[in-house]
């Protein structure tokens, strides 16, 4: 969906930054993409043609999600919801634990502002192995929504992210995939 010259301008962008934040991550900053407010609002663009008329609100995921998932709720006209790590929003909470490479954890989202039956966004900037992403969606169906849509900035397609959120008969969509 998105044009050559759209991929092009984000990758002179975006910045590859070795063994951060631990040795062997390859890190793909994408802060420089907001130092260019016209290549911002062109992402925005992009991401919005993919969900325009087939979402009822957008889900973030914290914390880089909101960096475009904002833009794109407003866009669209939706509501815009966030999940959280846990504790930072205040009760009623739903809770999603999941697995980490080392570890667990576990995101929130506010009880009631997804609502039955809607169709759902679920937007991060960055689909990497889909851990925190299928939580996400999990959430999601907790409340009786559906996930109809996710959408990433970029996609890690040797980390098999796009695998693990088959089981939801989304569509998902990134941008750049490396």
């Amino acid at each position: 969906m998105a044009s050559q010259e759209l991929i092009n301008r984000l990758e002179e962008k975006i910045e590859n930054i070795s063994d951060f934040p631990v040795p062997g991550i390859q890190f793909k900053d994408i802060s420089p993409i907001f130092l260019d407010p016209k290549l911002y609002e062109d992402v925005i663009a992009d991401l919005v043609s993919f969900s325009k008329g087939k979402v009822d609100a957008v889900c973030g995921i914290e914390s880089r999600g909101y960096l475009f998932g904002i833009a794109i709720a407003v866009a669209l006209e939706v509501p815009f919801i966030l999940i959280r790590k846990a504790g930072k929003l205040p009760p009623p909470v739903i809770s999603e634990k999941y697995d980490l490479e080392y570890g667990s954890a576990v995101i929130e989202t506010r009880r009631g502002q997804i609502r039955p039956g809607q169709r759902i966004l679920v937007h991060d900037d960055l689909l990497a192995t889909g851990g925190t992403t299928e939580a996400a969606a999990k959430l999601v169906e907790k409340q009786g929504a559906t996930v109809a849509q996710f959408s990433f900035l970029i996609g890690l397609k040797d980390l098999n992210g796009e695998e693990r959120l088959k089981r939801f008969n989304a569509e998902v969509y990134h941008i750049l995939e490396y």
